[in-house]
């Protein structure tokens, strides 16, 4: 497999490729720049191949925008995506994944991309030009780190994840067991479920029935069909009640 793409050292110190990025805001176009972006911030950025594709939609997305408060919490100000796709696409994507902590960053002419030496060819795909995947940490616009996938086939996913981008971040950090919790429009105990997992620091998915799951999913998972049912690590915890007992 050929793939020509910069290296770590070539990267580190540089400042990022100064572009325009042409994106829709609501109904109107707005161009954002890169100065926009990065001057006088500390931005955490992950490239990735495409929007609604597997790997970005399930996983590298996703856990960025779950672990938004940790990145907060140790100086970073922004967390950007930034991909080889038109506004509209990026956008339509951002809304589908319920990302509220992820600013999207349209390349759609792959300017960026390209800048970063990190443009390669899938048309094997049918995708065209697209970015290979990366992250970086990015303060006031140079580039302080970069983890960039290994070269081999497929879509390597090892190295450019939000976990790895925290523990160069803070090397102290340790990842929280993951947190869901089924819930129902109106439910106090729901809501009294969700208090304390705040009081606790613990972010959570929340997942809504009648809106993002249905009861016949909670009885086949849990036997029961009340709100809220938790589960933390893999592990079912149960409702409130069985909540509180669990931290105490």
């Amino acid at each position: 497999m050929s793939v020509n793409i910069k290296t770590r050292d070539e990267l580190v110190g540089q400042n990022v490729p100064d572009v325009v990025f042409h994106t829709r805001q609501g109904d109107a176009w707005k161009d954002v720049s890169t100065a926009d972006l990065f001057k006088g911030k500390t931005v955490a950025v992950f490239s990735l191949p495409g929007a609604f594709t597997p790997t970005c939609s399930s996983t590298h997305l996703p856990r960025y925008n779950e672990l938004a408060k940790e990145f907060y919490a140790r100086g970073v100000d922004t967390i950007a995506c930034i991909s080889v796709n038109d506004t509209f696409v990026m956008n339509a994507w951002l809304a589908d994944q319920e990302a509220e902590n992820i600013v999207v960053v349209p390349d759609g002419n792959g300017e960026f991309t390209k800048g970063m030496g990190m443009l390669v060819s899938k048309d094997q795909l049918g995708f065209g030009d697209r970015s290979w995947r990366y992250s970086m940490l990015v303060k006031d616009g140079k580039i302080e780190e970069v983890f960039i996938e290994p070269v081999k086939e497929g879509d390597p996913f090892e190295v450019s994840d939000a976990d790895t981008m925290l523990k160069h971040i803070d090397p102290n950090w340790k990842a929280q067991e993951s947190v869901a919790i089924f819930t129902k429009p109106g439910c106090q105990y729901c809501a009294k479920a969700k208090e304390l997992l705040a009081e606790k620091g613990l972010a959570y998915e929340e997942i809504v029935l009648g809106k993002d799951a249905s009861t016949t999913s909670v009885r086949a998972i849990t036997g029961k069909t009340s709100a809220p049912q938790v589960f933390i690590g893999g592990k079912y915890i149960g409702g409130s009640e069985e909540l509180e007992k669990y931290f105490a």
